[in-house]
């Protein structure tokens, strides 16, 4: 594996032990993940620092008990950029995955996110 190759995956691998990080641990997580000024949006979220990224997550695994979040497929990346796609997928129920996007990631020198552009492929109704 090449070094810019390893630089998209290990921030990927970052992200998602942020989003999967448990509430106690939540907050060191995403500080190791983002710069402190670092930004994430979705369609259900436009937020900046820590604190709000950490809420966002925080609220998510509230609405979604028992999920995790997981990488569905290769990173991908060039310059300071990075995409791939993702699954909440249920802790206890093989196969059930409601919830699928695709996020495209910018790095700074430190190889740290400075923002996130999150879309969602597949969402259950009425979220």
């Amino acid at each position: 594996m090449s070094a810019p190759t390893r630089r998209y995956e290990d921030a990927v691998a970052r992200y998602f032990e942020a989003w999967n990080a448990g509430p106690d641990a939540v907050a060191k997580a995403v500080a190791a993940a983002w710069t402190g000024d670092g930004g994430y949006t979705d369609p259900l979220a436009d937020v900046r620092g820590h604190e709000r990224i950490a809420a966002v997550i925080v609220a998510a695994h509230e609405q979604f008990p028992g999920f995790s979040f997981r990488l569905a497929g290769p990173v991908d990346g060039h310059h300071d950029t990075a995409r791939f796609s993702w699954e909440l997928v249920s802790d206890a129920e093989e196969g059930l995955a409601p919830v699928a996007g695709f996020d495209v990631i910018t790095l700074d020198g430190e190889d740290r996110i400075r923002s996130v552009f999150g879309f969602l492929d597949r969402v259950p109704a009425g979220v």
